[in-house]
């Protein structure tokens, strides 16, 4: 029988500087297949965000390739591509207004112009993280850290992305509403209805082990 395709593939990928040139990132592979839980561990600096980065395209590689739907991902396969592949900062851009204008604000791209906003549903998740429904009504700059955190993660989900990558997803959350946040995610790669995969970074060692089932450890942009 034919395995299906990975949900997403980095082929020796490699990505310099733009400014003095140095490696940030030096001949790294991997492959995520559905329900994979793949954590990313190091120290300050690994590259652990950097790889991130590279593997949703949001930096220019300086070698290697990233595979998506058995192709390569470059021009323009790169937006639809990142509709499906999505980063999570771990600061994430909240734009003025209210959290309910930043989970409306997706649905104004072309490519998720075709769906609409399901109130019902973010109402379901923030019960699943200890919130009510007035957490729509706050406004950007009332935020905290870890309600921006929220937010962002709600409007990442709300788009049903095949892959996310996270940096850092629960670290200005108390731990607490970390614990619940860890389950929503859990929840969510478990549901059969797609197929879904993440990559994890933490410098929770013991978060990681938890939420991944295998790890892969960087320094200096190398895989060790």
């Amino acid at each position: 029988m034919e395995q299906p395709l990975p949900l997403l593939e980095a082929c020796r990928i490699g990505l310099r500087d733009g400014d003095d040139g140095a490696e940030l990132l030096a001949d790294v592979s991997l492959t995520l297949r559905a329900r994979d839980r793949l954590g990313l561990a190091g120290p300050t600096g690994a590259g652990k965000t950097v790889l991130l980065r590279a593997l949703a395209r949001l930096d220019p590689l300086s070698s290697g390739d990233i595979f998506w739907q058995g192709g390569t991902v470059h021009g323009s396969l790169v937006p639809p591509f990142r509709a499906h592949v999505m980063y999570l900062h771990q600061r994430p851009v909240i734009v003025e207004g209210s959290v309910e204008d930043n989970l409306r604000l997706p649905f104004q791209l072309k490519h998720h112009h075709h769906r609409q906003y399901d109130r019902p549903r973010i109402i379901a998740w923030l019960d699943r993280v200890d919130r009510d429904q007035s957490f729509l009504t706050k406004r950007h700059q009332d935020l905290s850290g870890g309600e921006a955190q929220l937010a962002g993660l709600l409007r990442a989900l709300q788009l049903d992305p095949q892959v996310l990558l996270l940096d850092e997803p629960t670290a200005a959350l108390d731990r607490h509403t970390a614990t619940l946040v860890e389950g929503l995610l859990a929840e969510w790669l478990a549901d059969r209805s797609a197929e879904r995969a993440y990559v994890w970074v933490s410098h929770d060692t013991q978060q990681t082990e938890r939420m991944c089932d295998a790890i892969l450890r960087l320094n200096g942009g190398h895989i060790q």
